[in-house]
């Protein structure tokens, strides 16, 4: 079997609403979708991480630069595949976008090895340690207005997504200290003293406001405190995590496992968050999960993305070991954006449902069972939203 060809889809679409988070705010929706083609007719599915102009960069990376190194190579070499790729892009970037395409196609050489065997990601890895995974949604993004009425929103929007069944939820903060606790306090205060919510600052402060932050924030008992400070920010994130009684999680915006290894020997984390469409896809986060653990680092997935990113994520989890183990084991939960995305919600054949499945079965979702991934997309439907089209 060989591989004869690899497509970027990129998708995209007008939001009803812009949205906005620490850093920008913006209007439209994008997922950057990862076909593989073989000799056989077997085709695997995987995405990249990074929306907007950087899936656009990213497709020429897929197509114009990976493509021409692997195409004729063995679809089940992933590992031989990821290491040519990875050794003939080092020079130009460790980290960053060719990581990002990177990740997309192994993913999808995943999608392929699960087909061909016909058994689901998770039972490639090694099982599942669990049939249903736990769910939080997030939402309380920015918008263009003032704090006191973006507080009014949020608690609204936070009694919401406990209402929907989810587990736990996650808000967004970056106006700033004074007015990000406006923000905190309506949100425990839409949801009640005892769910558990977490706050993702997206880098937004220097690590004197975070200090600020985290210190007010044990009033509310969050269950972290995502991102509190640049990613580049080692020696800011050991000091948070040692002065501060909140959980520190963080890692969505670091790559390989040399990446990984830095950031966890920094010992600023209290929960990884990993992402698999960004740091090198399935392979090398696998290597990642094994160095967390090795630090004895819980692990919660970050999730972005469209329906194969849920799916992707959904088989990691799954697949996950416990930490420490034990009769009440530490449980990863399913990131979940509950904003618009059609993307999740509309992209595949058959669906997921992940929200009615939150709803019914208690706040949790089942591991999808079919090989590979177990879901395809609707050919029609990228069509529709294709932006070269």
């Amino acid at each position: 079997m060989k591989i004869t060809r690899i497509t970027s889809h990129v998708l995209g679409y007008d939001l009803p609403e812009p949205l906005g988070y620490s850093q920008q705010y913006y209007n439209k929706r994008t997922a950057h979708l990862v076909e593989v083609e073989t000799d056989d007719g077997v085709v695997g599915w995987g995405e990249c991480f990074g929306a907007g102009n950087i899936a656009l960069a990213n497709k020429g990376i897929v197509e114009k630069v990976i493509q021409p190194m692997i195409v004729g190579m063995d679809p089940m070499d992933r590992d031989v595949i990821w290491h040519k790729v990875y050794n003939l892009m080092r020079d130009h970037g460790q980290k960053g976008m060719p990581l990002q395409a990177l990740s997309g196609v192994d993913i999808a050489l995943w999608d392929i090895a699960g087909k061909i065997a016909g058994l689901p990601i998770f039972k490639l890895i090694g099982g599942s340690h669990r049939q249903k995974v736990d769910v939080y949604g997030y939402g309380m993004m920015l918008r263009k207005e003032s704090a006191k009425s973006m507080a009014s929103r949020f608690e609204e929007e936070a009694s919401n997504i406990k209402q929907m069944g989810f587990k736990a939820v996650k808000m967004k903060v970056g106006l700033g200290p004074k007015d990000d606790l406006l923000l905190i306090e309506a949100v425990r205060r839409g949801i009640g003293d005892e769910y558990p919510f977490m706050v993702d600052a997206n880098h937004a402060y220097t690590t004197n406001d975070a200090f600020y932050v985290g210190r007010a924030l044990e009033e509310y008992d969050p269950y972290w405190f995502e991102e509190p400070v640049a990613p580049e920010d080692l020696d800011g994130y050991r000091e948070l995590r040692s002065g501060l009684k909140v959980n520190i999680s963080g890692g969505e915006a670091e790559f390989n496992r040399w990446g990984w290894r830095k950031l966890l020997e920094s010992r600023g984390l209290d929960i990884a968050q990993p992402e698999v469409c960004a740091l090198g896809g399935i392979s090398e986060y696998l290597r990642v999960l094994a160095l967390c653990h090795a630090h004895f680092t819980p692990v919660v997935n970050h999730v972005w993305g469209s329906a194969i990113a849920v799916a992707t994520n959904l088989h990691l989890l799954a697949a996950m070991p416990a930490i420490p183990g034990g009769l009440f084991p530490w449980e990863p939960m399913l990131e979940f954006d509950t904003t618009h995305n059609s993307f999740r919600d509309d992209l595949l054949t058959e669906p997921m449902n992940i929200q009615n499945q939150v709803k019914v079965n208690n706040g949790t979702v089942s591991i999808p069972s079919g090989p590979g991934l177990g879901v395809t997309p609707d050919r029609e439907f990228m069509e529709k939203y294709n932006i070269f089209n």
